[in-house]
C-alpha cells in the first residue's frame, strides 16, 4: 500500500480549499475552524477522495469509520483496508459492525442501518458532523429515479447538502474529480460488486447513463440545491399557516382549510396527520384516497388516525388517534398509508 508520503495534497492545493469553501457553505466557517468531523468511508474510491481532502483540509480534526454491513464476506477485508489506509496517515478509524440482520429492501435497510451506526459513533466520540461523499453525479441518478417515481418538489430536490449532523460538502463535485484525486494519490480502492449488480434500480440507472454525456451532472445538482430551497420554503409557510389552522384540543385536532394553493394545503395536511402520528410515512396513493374523500366530505382513515368532517363546517376537519373521540361513522378509506423512500 502506498504511503501517506505519496498524497499529493496539501492545504493549500485547490482541492482542499475548494473543500473547505463548500463545506463552510454547509456548515459554516465557525464550524469548519473549530469542529470535529467523522468521514464515513466504505473503501471505494469517491470515500477515500473525501478522507484524503478531508485529511488535507482539517488534520487531526477528523476521525473515520466504515460500516460492516455483513451482506458479503470481503466486506471484513476491506473495512481492514481502510484501518490500513487511515493508520497510515495518523486518521482515527473504527469499524462498525451491523449489529442485526438486515431485511426486507436491502439496500434501503442497509442505507438506514449505516447512518444509524455512524450517528451512534459521532455522539460516541464527540464529533459535530459525519461527511460522506454523495456527489453530483449521484444527485443525477437521484433526481432521474424520483422523476421516474412522479416525485414533487421535495422528492426532486434529491439528495440535501445536510440532514441534521450528515453533512455532504462534495455534492457539487463529479465523480472524475474524485477520482483524478485518487489516481494523482495512487492508492487502490475497494470496487464494490453491487455497484453493478442490475437487480437495483441505481445500477442500471447508472449503466444506461454511462453514455449520455450530453448530461451534466453539475448542472443537475444546482437544480437539486435550488428545488430545495423552493421546498424549505414552503415548509417555512405550512408552519406559518398551521399556526392558526391547527388547533389541538386534548388529542383531537383541528384543521382548517382556508384557500391555501395545492402544493401549501398537501404540506399542511401531512404535517397535521405527522404531529397526530409521529413517524407516519404518507405515499402518494394514500394522499390521493385521503384527499377525494374529504373533497367528498366523507370521514376516513389513514395509518392510525382518523379524519372526519366537522358537520356544517365544509373546510374543517378533524384529525385523532383515539377511537373513542372519533365520530363513529364507517370510514371510506381504510388503505393503510403508503411508505415512501426519503434519501
Amino acid at each position: 500500500m502506498p504511503d501517506a508520503s505519496d498524497d499529493p495534497l496539501s492545504a493549500d492545493a485547490p482541492a482542499p480549499a475548494r473543500f473547505v469553501r463548500d463545506l463552510a457553505a454547509i456548515v459554516g466557517d465557525r464550524a469548519v475552524r473549530h469542529g470535529r468531523f467523522g468521514i464515513a468511508v466504505s473503501g471505494g474510491p469517491d470515500s477515500l477522495a473525501l478522507l484524503l481532502v478531508a485529511h488535507a483540509a482539517l488534520g487531526n480534526r477528523i476521525a473515520a469509520a466504515t460500516v460492516d454491513h455483513r451482506l458479503r464476506p470481503e466486506a471484513e477485508d476491506e473495512a481492514r483496508y481502510v484501518a490500513e489506509v487511515c493508520a497510515a496517515r495518523g486518521i482515527a478509524h473504527a469499524i462498525l459492525v451491523a449489529d442485526r440482520p438486515i431485511d426486507g429492501n436491502i439496500q434501503s435497510a442497509a442505507r438506514a442501518l449505516r447512518y444509524r451506526l455512524l450517528d451512534t459513533w459521532r455522539i460516541d466520540h464527540g464529533l459535530d458532523f459525519v461527511l460522506t461523499a454523495h456527489h453530483a453525479d449521484d444527485q443525477l441518478e437521484t433526481v432521474i429515479m424520483r422523476l421516474n417515481r412522479s416525485s414533487g418538489v421535495a422528492g426532486l430536490a434529491g439528495i440535501r447538502a445536510r440532514n441534521g449532523s450528515i453533512v455532504r460538502p462534495v455534492l457539487g463535485w463529479q465523480r472524475i474529480e474524485l477520482g483524478d484525486i485518487l489516481a494523482e494519490a495512487d492508492l487502490p480502492f475497494v470496487d464494490d460488486p453491487s455497484n453493478r449488480d442490475h437487480r437495483y434500480d441505481r445500477a442500471r440507472l447508472r449503466a444506461a447513463l454511462a453514455d449520455a454525456d450530453w448530461l451534466d451532472p453539475r448542472a443537475v445538482a444546482k437544480s437539486a440545491a435550488l428545488l430545495g430551497e423552493a421546498s424549505e420554503a414552503i415548509e417555512w409557510m405550512t408552519a406559518q399557516r398551521l399556526r392558526s389552522a391547527l388547533v389541538d384540543d386534548g388529542g383531537v385536532a383541528t384543521l382548517a382549510y382556508r384557500g391555501e394553493p395545492h402544493a401549501l394545503w398537501h404540506r399542511m395536511v401531512l404535517s397535521a396527520l405527522e404531529r397526530a402520528q409521529p413517524g407516519i410515512m404518507v405515499g402518494e396513493a394514500a394522499y390521493r384516497r385521503l384527499a377525494a374523500a374529504m373533497a367528498r366530505g366523507d370521514k376516513a382513515s389513514i395509518g392510525d388516525l382518523t379524519v372526519s368532517p366537522i358537520a356544517g363546517q365544509p373546510k374543517r376537519w378533524t384529525i385523532c388517534a383515539a377511537p373513542a373521540r372519533c365520530a363513529k361513522a364507517a370510514p371510506s378509506v381504510s388503505e393503510p398509508a403508503d411508505k415512501t423512500d426519503r434519501t
